[in-house]
C-alpha cells in the first residue's frame, strides 16, 4: 500500500463519518467575539471535541461554520442522501436501502484509485431540530472502518445557518498513522457542503442581503 493511498484512506475515514462529550454552542451569542469574527469571515473552526458515545480510541473532532442560507436550505442538502457524493470526497455513490421516518439505512460506495469498498450507515434525522445523528449499521461489513459515528446540527444564526459537524472514527490502521488528518478532512467536508448549499436556490440579491448582515 503506497503512502498516497494510505493518506487517501485516512482522509476518507474522517470525511464520511469523542472521548470528550461537551457539545459546541448552538448559538452565535454563546461564542466569543473572535470566534464570531472568524466565522463571519468564512473560516471553519475545528476543535478536538468528539461526539457523545465515542470510544476511547476514536479520533475525530468538531467543525463549526456559517452557511449563508436558511436552515431549511442546508437541511435539504444534508438529507439528500444520494447526493452525498457531491461533498463527501471519494464517495462515488450513496443509496437509501432501508429504514423508516426515524431511521434511514444508507449504503455508501467508495472509490480510491483501483480500490473500492462499501459500508452501511444508520442515519437518524430529526427535522424539528435540524439534526442528523449516525453510526455504522450493525450486521454489515464496513471495509476499513471499526467505528464511525457523529452528527450534523443546523441552527439559525442571524439570517444564516450555524452548522456543526462532529465525527468519531476508528479504523484498522494504527492510530499514529492517522494523526493530523482529521482537522483537514473536517474542514474539507464542511467547506464543500457550504459551497454546494450557497450555490443552490436563491436569488443573487437574497445572497447579497445575507452577506451584508453577516459582515456587520
Amino acid at each position: 500500500m503506497t503512502p498516497a493511498l494510505v493518506r487517501s484512506l485516512l482522509a476518507l475515514a474522517v470525511l464520511v463519518g469523542g472521548l470528550v462529550t461537551v457539545a459546541w454552542p448552538a448559538s452565535l451569542r454563546e461564542l466569543s467575539e473572535d470566534q464570531r469574527r472568524r466565522l463571519a469571515a468564512g473560516e471553519v473552526i475545528v476543535s478536538d471535541t468528539l461526539p457523545p458515545g465515542a470510544s476511547e480510541s476514536a479520533r475525530g473532532g468538531t467543525a463549526l461554520a456559517l452557511v449563508r442560507a436558511s436552515p431549511e436550505q442546508v437541511w435539504r442538502v444534508l438529507v439528500d442522501y444520494p447526493g452525498h457524493s457531491r461533498y463527501y470526497p471519494r464517495v462515488v455513490a450513496a443509496e437509501v436501502v432501508g429504514g423508516d421516518e426515524r431511521r434511514v439505512l444508507v449504503r455508501y460506495q467508495v472509490g480510491i484509485g483501483p480500490f473500492a469498498f462499501g459500508f452501511h450507515m444508520d442515519k437518524f434525522p430529526d427535522p424539528r431540530r435540524h439534526r442528523i445523528d449516525w453510526h455504522l449499521a450493525e450486521g454489515h461489513s464496513h471495509g476499513l472502518f471499526r467505528e464511525n459515528s457523529g452528527y450534523w446540527q443546523v441552527d439559525e444564526a442571524d439570517a444564516a445557518s450555524l452548522v456543526t459537524y462532529a465525527i468519531a472514527v476508528r479504523t484498522v490502521l494504527p492510530a499514529f498513522v492517522t494523526r493530523g488528518t482529521e482537522r483537514e478532512s473536517l474542514t474539507e467536508t464542511v467547506t464543500a457542503m457550504r459551497k454546494l448549499v450557497e450555490a443552490g436556490p436563491g436569488t443573487r440579491s437574497e445572497r447579497a442581503v445575507l452577506a451584508a448582515r453577516l459582515s456587520r
